[in-house]
């Protein structure tokens, strides 16, 4: 994928909704990608992702199936140690329960009970 200036520009602000999610939740990149808003896809989070600092939490960001999302390497299997050192439980398929450990975002716009956090932007 080509990622044009305009959408290199919005890394910052997808690094800075994913370094929000907590320890033991998880969120997907279409969520990520809602949160930031105009011109960015869960697409282009993917590949935010694949090219983040070290101190953005990158595990924690998984498909709409609650699956991780196929990479290169060890991708898949660091970032399963990671989530499962945090808490998180897959299932016999491999994936999350979204309902118990997705982040209901800044504002708790992704329907979880969560208390209200404030938003990011």
């Amino acid at each position: 994928m080509q990622v044009s200036q305009a959408q290199q520009a919005l890394f910052p602000r997808i690094y800075a909704v994913t370094r929000q999610v907590p320890r033991g939740k998880v969120t997907t990149y279409g969520d990520v990608a809602h949160l930031v808003g105009e011109g960015c896809d869960a697409r282009l989070v993917g590949y935010a992702m694949a090219n983040c600092p070290d101190d953005v939490p990158w595990q924690r960001v998984v498909n709409a199936e609650g699956k991780i999302s196929l990479r290169g390497g060890d991708g898949p299997g660091k970032q399963r140690m990671r989530l499962e050192a945090e808490g998180i439980v897959f299932d016999q398929r491999g994936r999350i329960d979204l309902k118990k450990y997705r982040w209901a975002g800044p504002g708790g716009e992704f329907g979880s009970d969560e208390p209200e956090q404030l938003g990011l932007f």
